[in-house]
């Protein structure tokens, strides 16, 4: 190798790895990743799976093959073969003719055919986060190879890792904000039924010396115990996980919204949720939208200082939805917030965004509120 490719492959090697660290959402790291693997290593294909565990691929990201090759394969791929073998055992596969191993499996039809294969597993400590595949290098993947492929390893086992950090505290945060909700529904109702308890003592005094004042104290008693009804519903609500897959998107979004609503008091926002024609998505599109929804009402409550949050969700183009969460609030200057490193929430809802083909827009501006945009196209 020349003095020339080797400064060629410092410069490739150090794109890929300041990525990690840049402004880019996970998937936008790992693509970065396996194109710069693919390119040099000098082979015609590469690929990054990261499994899920229900024997297929969370992400599984390529390079060197076009969209209507990948629409023409078809759906992800399942955990066999050396795609397996790659994440069960901790060890690099470097082969002449992945062919040729009777470790080898199958591919579909439209699958290119591979001849020099190297894998690499991409690992935290002893365990195995994904792989990096790369095949069909003429004369075959060598040591060096090997070694530049691993750095790159290294570097998607950064971002996964920290992409699951961030994931489990966004889980812990969430069951705060449900504790917190639950503790402010729970001191509502709490004051209804002590309300309750009270104007039914007074409506019994009053029942034999002035009726018709204790036919109003009554009157209170029923609506006190409507109110606190609504409470502990909302609570229920509030409580229950979402059932996406029984109550449809458009219901659990509204019921979230006004459960948020209920329990900002009188001194909180108001929030407002409209619809419009919102289609039916697939499951995996309906979790990323109330996801992002959650993130962003989360956001706009806590943080914004708003008046008002209003929440929409209406049909794109002819499948697709669109999810706008604004409010009123403080705003904040985008370009600064993802400068300075503080963009953690925006880049998990680019992150999910991406995850189903969907976009993410941000719109904000200090002291005129935030919009939070979430474009998804229908499968």
């Amino acid at each position: 190798m020349t003095a020339a490719d080797q400064l060629s492959t410092a410069r490739r090697l150090s794109a890929a790895v300041l990525a990690v660290s840049d402004q880019l959402t996970v998937p936008e790291v790992l693509q970065t990743i396996v194109d710069t693997a693919r390119e040099l290593a000098a082979a015609e294909y590469a690929a990054l799976g990261v499994p899920d565990d229900d024997g297929s691929f969370a992400q599984f990201l390529v390079s060197g093959v076009s969209p209507a090759q990948q629409a023409a394969i078809g759906p992800l791929p399942r955990q066999h073969g050396f795609l397996a073998v790659t994440l069960r055992e901790p060890v690099v596969q470097r082969l002449d003719d992945i062919r040729a191993d009777p470790r080898f499996d199958w591919w579909p039809r439209a699958h290119p055919v591979l001849e020099a294969f190297l894998g690499v597993p991409i690992m935290n400590g002893d365990e195995i986060l994904g792989a990096l595949y790369l095949a069909n290098k003429p004369g075959g993947f060598t040591a060096h190879d090997e070694e530049l492929v691993r750095v790159l390893a290294a570097h998607a086992a950064i971002a996964l890792t920290h992409a699951r950090l961030y994931a489990r505290s966004r889980e812990l945060t969430i069951a705060e904000e449900r504790a917190r909700i639950a503790h402010d529904l729970h001191d509502a109702v709490a004051q209804r039924l002590f309300g309750l308890r009270l104007t039914a003592q007074a409506a019994d005094l009053l029942i034999e010396r002035d009726p018709a004042a204790a036919r109003a104290r009554l009157a209170e008693v029923t609506a006190l115990a409507r109110e606190a009804a609504e409470e502990l519903h909302a609570a229920v609500l509030e409580l229950r996980p979402a059932r996406l897959d029984e109550d449809g998107l458009p219901d659990v979004l509204r019921k979230q919204v006004q459960v948020l609503d209920r329990a900002s008091g009188a001194d909180g926002p108001r929030l407002h949720y409209t619809e419009d024609d919102p289609p039916v998505l697939s499951p995996a599109q309906q979790a990323v939208v109330l996801r992002v929804a959650q993130e962003a009402l989360h956001n706009a409550v806590r943080h914004a200082g708003a008046h008002v949050i209003r929440v929409s969700l209406a049909r794109l183009g002819s499948c697709g939805v669109r999810l706008e969460v604004a409010d009123d609030g403080a705003g904040f200057d985008v370009a600064a917030t993802l400068k300075a490193g503080r963009s953690l929430g925006l880049r998990s809802m680019s992150d999910r965004a991406c995850s189903v083909r969907g976009h993410a827009v941000f719109t904000s501006t200090p002291g005129q509120g935030t919009a939070v945009l979430l474009e998804v196209p229908g499968d």
